[in-house]
């Protein structure tokens, strides 16, 4: 394949590397364990290879016919492979620094970034090195993950950086068109360069005809399987909504932070507790997959108040995912004059851990807790928790208590190998705001979700969208079959994906809607899934797939 070839180039293997590479992959292959091969064939001059090079001599050994493909030879070769056990590859992308409705007293500034991140977050680094330029950072992250063995047909856009609604809606058209350029392998126009040079905020963006380079995404070799965007719960309105349906968003996260009004005046967030509840029913009438933020021991807050306050997520608003961002005192940040005062202090990590602990535990089976800490690098921490590996301490005291955690992230099949004959098909309901959820997921005899669709029939009161085409359906706003990453079209032996999961589980939501009276089925479709639910049935809309039931 011509981007294997690239990457032999771009890893400089030399002849010496090459042979020792091949009798590591051969070593492998017979069943010796990696570690052990490594430093069996180290380098003339101390260390080992990189797995990268392995994994450029296994393709190479395939090319010559010395190899066949191998799926699980590559697992055992491939860096970091729980990157893509979800069932996608992500690639995370950061738009340019813009100034930011809110004037949060914990945010951090820094001129060089977008409002809240800093330049050394691992997340934010590559964007920076790339100035922004999003056509680069999707190119990097795919040839980088390449290059680690990652199957990357089936791509999850996770576009972070301030308030993304806050932006020129030019400059969001024209941010999204070059991801997708990126991942349809077209060239990057050269007035791009020019753009990216001005730095004028407000500058125009290029022209662009996204509805075209969304439509070759549709059969392109790297497919987007969703798109994520973050703002704030005070900019969703039905324009906002038809918007993000426009630029493909399929999720989108919220950063609701506290559920408590005096807490978030305290803290200057510039919106109430109504305001994320009128958001939240907005998205879930419109299909999008919610994620919400959710910040302990911000200003005013307590140990018993933040305890309290986790319960009130659950009510009503139900998110579908959570990331919980436990507050971090910066230097940087208006909350650090506040401790200077001695009006403010910072949770000890034993404390985090303890509430973290409490908590996890009463996370309802259909929500997945995506984070428990920001990446943020511990020497910008003036005081309180400075590990940034909080998320393996509160699952270490989880395990010492006997209280495991229920939430999608904790039970997923990752690489478990999957027997569908011995699945079974949970229908988890729950009410919210204005509607009935259907968490419908087959599980595995020890409790194991190999795959979920999320069913969301709408009720009386539910906001007005102005969509004709929602008009009495019911939603399908997530469809997802765990496992291995694998290429479009591939199969592996025991994998949940490729087996028909998730035909048979959108069959059982047509099945509940058309039950509970509903007569047409309305999904929110990522761009590249569009072709998956059409040869399933579904018709397209202006800004959704649908089907007659």
């Amino acid at each position: 394949m011509k981007s294997k070839d690239a990457w032999l180039a771009a890893k400089a293997l030399t002849p010496e590397r090459l042979a020792l590479a091949r009798r590591v992959v051969e070593d492998v292959r017979r069943g010796r364990n990696l570690g052990e091969s490594l430093r069996a064939h180290a380098l003339p001059g101390g260390g080992v290879l990189g797995k990268s090079f392995l994994v450029a001599a296994y393709y190479q050994m395939i090319a010559e016919g010395l190899l066949e493909p191998d799926t699980a030879l590559l697992d055992r070769l491939r860096m970091k492979p729980i990157r893509t056990l979800s069932g996608v590859t992500t690639v995370t992308v950061l738009v340019k620094p813009y100034p930011c409705p809110g004037k949060c007293i914990f945010c951090p500034t820094d001129v060089r970034m977008p409002k809240s991140y800093l330049p050394d977050e691992p997340g934010a680094m590559r964007g920076l090195e790339h100035q922004f330029d999003p056509y680069e950072q999707v190119r990097s992250r795919i040839t980088q993950l390449e290059a680690l063995g990652h199957s990357t047909d089936k791509i999850e856009l996770l576009i972070l950086g301030g308030t993304w609604s806050a932006y020129r809606r030019d400059y969001q058209e024209w941010f999204i068109a070059r991801c997708f350029e990126a991942l349809n392998e077209t060239p990057r126009p050269a007035v791009d360069a020019e753009y990216l040079l001005t730095n004028a905020p407000n500058a125009p963006a290029p022209a662009v005809n996204l509805a075209k380079i969304h439509r070759r995404n549709e059969t392109a070799r790297h497919r987007n399987v969703g798109l994520v965007i973050e703002t704030r719960p005070d900019e969703i309105t039905p324009d906002e909504i038809r918007h993000l349906r426009a630029l493909g968003v399929t999720k989108v996260q919220l950063g609701a932070q506290s559920l408590d009004d005096r807490i978030l005046a305290l803290n200057q967030r510039g919106h109430n507790v109504a305001c994320t509840r009128r958001a939240v029913a907005l998205l879930r009438a419109a299909g999008f997959k919610i994620v919400l933020h959710w910040m302990p021991n911000l200003l005013g807050a307590t140990l018993e108040s933040d305890r309290a306050d986790f319960v009130r997520l659950w009510q009503g608003l139900c998110p579908d995912e959570l990331k919980i961002y436990p507050t971090q005192l910066l230097a940087n940040a208006e909350l650090y004059e506040y401790w200077k005062r001695g009006e403010y202090r910072p949770y000890t990590t034993a404390e985090l851990i303890d509430l973290l602990a409490d908590i996890k535990t009463t996370i309802p089976r259909y929500c997945r807790v995506n984070r428990v800490i920001r990446d943020i690098p511990s020497t910008h921490v003036v005081e309180g928790n400075r590990r940034t590996s909080l998320r393996q301490d509160v699952e270490a005291e989880m395990k010492r208590r006997g209280t495991p955690c229920q939430c999608i992230r904790c039970r997923e099949v990752r690489g478990q190998i999957v027997r569908p004959d011995l699945l079974t098909l949970d229908d988890l309901t729950y009410s919210t705001d204005f509607a009935e959820e259907h968490f419908l997921s087959f599980v595995t005899p020890d409790d194991r979700i190999a795959g979920f669709v999320r069913l969301s029939l709408p009720q009386p009161g539910a906001p007005a969208l102005g969509l004709s085409e929602l008009e009495g359906a019911a939603l399908i706003r997530e469809l997802h079959v765990y496992g291995l990453s694998l290429p479009v079209g591939a199969e592996r032996q025991g994998a949940a994906q490729h087996v028909g999961l998730g035909t048979r589980l959108l069959g059982e939501a047509e099945r509940i809607a058309r039950a509970r009276g509903f007569r047409r089925m309305a999904v929110i479709a990522a761009v590249g899934t569009r072709k998956y639910y059409l040869e399933r049935g579904f018709q397209r809309g202006e800004l959704y797939l649908v089907k007659s039931l």
